[in-house]
């Protein structure tokens, strides 16, 4: 298992990074904008030989502006053309209402728990 977190910029979005059988998953626990969308692109950045499965695990997020958008659906362009997958997990409320006014759920699978994303 690797675990890494890396702080947002002031606090205001932190990014925790695990492997589990395989599939990165990468908790992030603030807000998702312009100020702090940097971290977030690292975490998602992947090396080479690292698989390209990821569940990003939303249950703490409590915002998420456009920068979020753009950088789920680069993730997700780039891990699909690796032929792996992003699949987002936990989503808040407030968030949820972001995702399904862009129609990013018709685009990138969601899952109510972590459990569930892995188990897919």
């Amino acid at each position: 298992m690797v675990d890494t977190e890396q702080p947002g910029q002031s606090g205001q979005l932190t990014v925790r990074t695990d492997v589990v059988d395989g599939i990165v998953v990468v908790a992030l626990a603030g807000e998702i904008d312009h100020q702090t969308a940097a971290p977030l692109r690292e975490a998602l950045d992947l090396p080479d030989g690292v698989a390209p499965h990821v569940v990003l695990d939303l249950r703490q997020v409590t915002f998420m502006d456009s920068s979020g958008i753009n950088i789920l659906l680069a993730v997700h362009q780039t891990l699909a053309q690796a032929n792996g997958w992003l699949r987002l997990a936990g989503t808040t409320p407030s968030v949820q209402r972001v995702i399904q006014l862009v129609g990013i759920d018709g685009v990138i699978d969601c899952y109510p728990t972590v459990q569930q994303a892995l188990d897919h």
